[in-house]
């Protein structure tokens, strides 16, 4: 058994306390040290990732996550800050990707087809495994979005999100706030079965494949350049418009 070499204070702020047994939510709490240990793996050990924290104050001073945490220290944890410059400070996260790209785990497939029904750049894949996933967003430079929080503290990941929600509308709704990309909403733009982009196409060169009530119905159609699935702007589009409109009236 390993012999105590001190203690810290800590306390997790915001949506960070998500990761915390309720006990240990929104109140300052003890942690022992029984080893050397760095501030990063000392927050991960708890179940927080650290792609979800963007600063910590040591003693009221800020620390990067290579911080060996001393007996004493009084930690605090903040999680991403979307409205509040703290760019005197140190900040931990690396700065947002120019362009919004997504690799999803096997969890959120019905999300997947959301977001590349929204025109956002998203891999899936059913047989995609930890490694892969990680691999893909350090790669890519891609938000890993997953279920699992220990796939988020693997170092290579640097952009990434546990989804708090779990019906598919609600996980839609959350990362569009999350990552503030009602603005950039573009429908039609990408295939929802492989993600492949999309191209108008005349209606004769794709009318083998319509069904009978669409070919007399429908004049305008695109095609996946990947897969040329065909797509149309039928009850689906309405249905789809109608959650923008209501996602943009609810800001």
């Amino acid at each position: 058994m390993r012999a105590l070499l001190g203690q810290v204070t800590l306390r997790f702020y915001a949506e960070l306390n998500d990761f915390l047994p309720p006990y240990r939510r929104q109140v300052a709490f003890v942690q022992p040290l029984s080893g050397r240990t760095s501030v990063k793996d000392l927050v991960e050990g708890l179940g927080v990732p650290h792609t979800e924290v963007d600063l910590i104050l040591v003693n009221g001073e800020p620390v990067d996550f290579a911080y060996i945490v001393q007996d004493g220290d009084r930690i605090s944890v903040y999680p991403v800050f979307e409205s509040i410059d703290i760019s005197p400070l140190t900040r931990l996260r690396p700065r947002p990707l120019r362009v919004p790209r997504f690799v999803l785990d096997v969890h959120l497939g019905k999300l997947a087809v959301y977001l590349r029904m929204l025109g956002f750049d998203t891999l899936y894949g059913n047989d995609y495994d930890d490694a892969t996933l990680a691999r893909l967003a350090a790669d890519q430079r891609r938000i890993l979005l997953t279920r699992d929080r220990g796939l988020l503290r693997r170092s290579v990941v640097t952009h990434g999100y546990y989804v708090r929600a779990t019906v598919p509308r609600q996980q839609l709704v959350e990362v569009i706030r999350r990552f503030d990309l009602l603005g950039s909403i573009a429908p039609f733009r990408r295939c929802m079965r492989c993600n492949g982009l999309l191209a108008p196409v005349a209606k004769q060169d794709v009318i083998d494949q319509l069904p009978p009530r669409t070919r007399r119905s429908y004049d305008e159609f695109y095609r996946c350049r990947e897969c040329t699935r065909v797509y149309w702007k039928g009850s689906h589009f309405l249905r789809m418009q109608q959650f923008i409109d209501q996602l943009r009236a609810s800001e």
